[in-house]
């Protein structure tokens, strides 16, 4: 039986129901926390090596100022999305604003490592509040389905805009300013969107919440943290005993925190979401699909930087068009979906993605710009298709109420396919790297600099001769870009894999057309 997917209710004549008036203004401030939110997922990358130069943080702390931010956001979401529907979604969102702005200041003025990781820490804290927040209140804003799709498909658009145009804004920053300012960006966002949104934004919350579970939000941290960071640390230096060991508490975190949901009265995440097939369906489809994407996103700005030698900015440029295909798709999501099925659209949109990574195996040094352009696009339009529907999916398939949890589990989903997607990839890439043969005439103690990282072969190679450095450069590129080469093959199968996992689990699903 076909299983269609309705925002309303039995009482879909309630004043509740009816469009409210100034949605589309309080969407458009709502995007920005989004835009936001993307920018800052890349712009620091670019801005590593200037902070590095006056921060002069240890190996071990720089790694921690890079990871602190996601890690944090990772554990507190389903938290934070679950509070906001306790104490209101608006509320969360405007507090949580104008603390990620008051963090991005004690990050652009740190003097230490130490109040660098600080000040990521407290950001991803913030940050956590804005996602699932957004995404709640869409839910409550816009009761009828054909605009909620339309308003996901903007949300989705601004999220991948902001990814897009971090490495660009970034290039234009570092050219001209500190690396303090990749930080300060955020202020007039963050004052515009406080000011309006608190106009213009309706509350929201869930009438009869229950208390928020303590011991449920510490499990969920511990959990979450826990898993991310094994999963990253065995990418980085392999499966040593601490990390083995953090992981089984991570595990065990969760799997308690699951038990414990199943006996409150007012569990922090109804697990009972889960049961709905489209619900599900669509949270698996995010993680795998992050998880065989992440390798690519991962590794591509090293490629265009330290293989095919562009500028910050020209390679931030020619990783837009995956933006612009994003943008597109997403805002024709919905419509498309209901032309055909919500099934065609995400396991189709994950087949198309699935092809394009497969176009990355055969990346390299020389590889011209429109065809990275291309492979970019087309995996930019698959993405947006899939991503935008699955949202609708999870947003759509719970009561009002619960929208912050649900939106939160989506979330999660992210981060987590995100730490396995590097990791996995990550040692895929790692592994074929550090096996590359030494150049004849290259000392040894060089060649072992070099295989640490290719940006380690770089700093190695500008101390060497001219000649010897740039033997080691072309054997330590090569080696990278097979490494490449094999990763995308394995995201190609993952996200091959995704779309036949969709086809199955999104049979019969539809988004509903009115109220």
């Amino acid at each position: 039986m076909t299983e269609t997917i309705a925002s309303g209710r039995a009482g879909s004549a309630h004043v509740d129901d009816q469009p409210r008036p100034g949605r589309w203004l309080a969407l458009a401030v709502l995007v920005l926390a989004v835009l936001l939110v993307g920018v800052d997922a890349t712009v620091l990358g670019l801005a590593t090596p200037f902070l590095s130069e006056d921060l002069r943080p240890s190996g071990t702390q720089l790694l921690w100022i890079g990871d602190i931010y996601s890690f944090v956001i990772a554990g507190l979401l389903v938290s934070m999305g679950s509070l906001g529907d306790r104490i209101g979604r608006k509320k969360l969102l405007l507090t949580g604003s104008v603390a990620f702005g008051a963090m991005s200041v004690l990050a652009a003025y740190a003097t230490s490592p130490e109040m660098m990781i600080a000040a990521r820490a407290l950001q991803g804290v913030a940050g956590a509040t804005l996602m699932p927040a957004t995404l709640a209140l869409i839910r409550n804003l816009f009761h009828d389905p054909r605009e909620r799709s339309l308003a996901i498909g903007i949300w989705g658009a601004m999220a991948s805009a902001g990814m897009a145009v971090g490495p660009v804004l970034g290039g234009f920053l570092l050219g001209h300013f500190w690396w303090g300012s990749v930080f300060l960006i955020n202020l007039p966002v963050m004052l515009l969107l406080v000011v309006v949104g608190a106009k213009v934004i309706p509350e929201s919350r869930n009438p009869d919440p229950g208390p928020w579970d303590i011991p449920s939000v510490l499990l969920t941290l511990v959990g979450i943290v826990g898993v991310v960071y094994a999963v990253k640390e065995a990418a980085v230096d392999g499966y040593r005993w601490d990390v083995a060991l953090t992981a089984v508490l991570g595990v065990l975190a969760l799997v308690v925190f699951v038990r414990r949901q199943l006996t409150l009265e007012s569990p922090l995440l109804n697990m009972k979401l889960f049961h709905h097939r489209g619900f599900s369906g669509a949270v698996l489809a995010d993680l795998l699909t992050i998880l065989g994407l992440s390798g690519l996103v991962f590794f591509l700005s090293q490629f265009l930087q330290m293989v095919q030698l562009r500028s910050p900015l020209n390679a931030g440029l020619v990783e837009l068009p995956a933006a612009i295909g994003a943008v597109g798709a997403g805002l024709a999501a919905g419509w498309v979906a209901r032309k055909l099925s919500v099934r065609i659209v995400v396991a189709g949109g994950l087949a198309v993605v699935g092809i394009a990574l497969a176009g990355c195996t055969t990346l390299h040094a020389d590889t011209g710009t429109a065809a990275m352009c291309l492979i970019l696009f087309v995996v930019g339009v698959g993405a947006g298709f899939s991503f935008t529907v699955t949202a609708d999916v999870i947003l759509s398939s719970v009561p009002k109420e619960e929208a912050g949890a649900a939106s939160a589990v989506s979330e999660t989903a992210y981060e987590l396919g995100a730490a396995l997607g590097i990791a996995l990839l990550g040692s895929i890439v790692t592994s074929i790297y550090r096996g590359f043969p030494a150049p004849e005439g290259v000392p040894e103690h060089a060649v072992g600099a070099a295989r640490e990282s290719l940006g380690g072969a770089v700093e190695t190679a500008v101390q060497l001769p001219s000649h010897q450095g740039a033997v080691l450069m072309r054997a330590a590129q090569h080696s990278f870009v097979d490494g490449v080469d094999s990763a995308a093959a394995v995201g190609s199968a993952v996200l091959l894999a995704a779309a036949v996992a969709a086809w199955f689990l999104l049979r019969g699903q539809e988004l509903a057309d009115s109220r």
